[in-house]
């Protein structure tokens, strides 16, 4: 449902605005078990930090550009300004997010008559409308179909899961906008640069950002950590998945050495692995797996299915998560992960566990921070 029109005028609070319809894409969904296959149309919602901020009693922005403007604290903005719904003409011409046959298409950069509009960021919700859509795992495969013909180098296409509240933190402080306003984000690098962090605006410390030429982000005092699955980081030249795994459970706002700041020199300090254990087929090795044309293996001029699969120790659902797999789909054909051959000829390692971690770790020299922060296990 929609919020009541009626609380408007009387709930001061990070709540859900009403002079804009939300009207989010929606994308298909298929859930398949031995019994057979379920389908159903899935609606995406924008995250909270591209949407228009503003006061509860009327059109004042609480945030323009890079900066907070029609609040002074973290409290008073949150209970004194609104995230704005985005209607189905503003999700394609303001944020260059277009419904297309079976999916979504995502512009890098938009020109709209306000400015330039730079990403995005989408969650799928549930049939409800008001909380995520949760995803379990362990013992499951996941697959989803991918063009990133567009994608040039430099870019970086996402899909990913995160351990954030299924209401979006709704409740949680004066947030009354919850997952259909797209709140509650957090990942393993645990951004500073969220405007909403458990019901609280960010505006303690913020500072916009001097690298960001569009000029619309910033970073405040807090963070948002929790654990991160990166199914799918690319464009079409290269690609990775990732997990990130943490040592708390589910969000938390952190502050401090929990964040594990790189500019503080605490990367490895805070709660959750942000190098993560990837596996990106080029740079182990395999020169001619992926990229633009008919000599790669996996052609990127052209769609593919992206099949992961999440192994446990006892092939149960409640079974240690021991191991991530990937394999691609592509004209029908199936594609395995090649091996990883810069740890050896003789390799076996194909896939992501705590041994292809360890082994690539100590080949780079980099921290296994994975391990610290527990692993697959953690990770499952």
């Amino acid at each position: 449902g929609i919020i009541c029109l009626s609380c408007y005028a009387v709930s001061r609070a990070q709540q859900a605005g009403t002079l804009e319809q939300e009207k989010g894409p929606t994308i298909p969904l298929k859930e398949c078990t031995e019994a057979g296959c379920t389908e159903r149309e899935m609606t995406m919602t924008l995250d909270a930090n591209w949407r228009w901020v503003h006061k509860t009693s009327g059109y004042e922005n609480c945030y323009t550009g890079n900066k907070w403007t029609g609040c002074s604290d973290n409290l008073q903005c949150a209970q004194d300004c609104v995230l704005e719904g985005v209607t189905e003409d503003k999700y394609q011409n303001t944020y260059g997010i277009s419904q297309i046959a079976n999916g979504i298409k995502l512009s890098f950069v938009t020109e709209h008559k306000y400015g330039t509009n730079v990403g995005s960021r989408l969650y799928m919700l549930e049939k409800d409308g008001q909380n995520y859509k949760m995803f379990y795992l362990k013992n499951r495969e996941f697959a989803m179909d991918f063009d990133v013909s567009e994608a040039q180098c430099g870019m970086n296409g996402a899909m990913y899961f995160i351990e954030m509240d299924e209401k979006g933190g709704k409740g949680r402080g004066n947030n009354q906008a919850g997952a259909k306003y797209g709140t509650g984000y957090c990942d393993a690098q645990c951004p500073h640069d969220i405007k909403f962090i458990d019901g609280e605006a960010n505006v303690k410390g913020w500072k916009p950002n001097p690298k960001d030429k569009s000029k619309n982000m910033g970073a405040g005092h807090y963070g948002s950590c929790c654990a991160e699955m990166d199914i799918w980081e690319a464009n079409s030249m290269a690609t990775a998945y990732t997990p990130h795994p943490c040592n708390i459970d589910g969000q938390l706002k952190c502050e401090g050495q929990d964040c594990g700041d790189n500019d503080k020199g605490e990367r490895y300090k805070g709660v959750c692995d942000k190098d993560g254990c990837d596996i990106n087929p080029y740079r182990m090795g395999n020169r001619s797996f992926y990229g633009r044309g008919t000599e790669y293996l996996v052609d990127t001029t052209k769609p593919v299915t992206v099949v992961t699969q999440f192994l446990t120790t006892d092939g149960t659902d409640s079974g240690d998560l021991n191991e991530m797999r990937r394999y691609y789909v592509q004209d029908g054909k199936v594609i395995h992960s090649p091996k990883t051959v810069i740890l050896g000829d003789d390799t076996q390692f194909d896939s992501i566990s705590d041994d292809f971690c360890r082994e690539k770790k100590e080949l780079f020299e980099d921290v296994n921070d994975y391990a610290r922060k527990g692993g697959d296990k953690e990770m499952g």
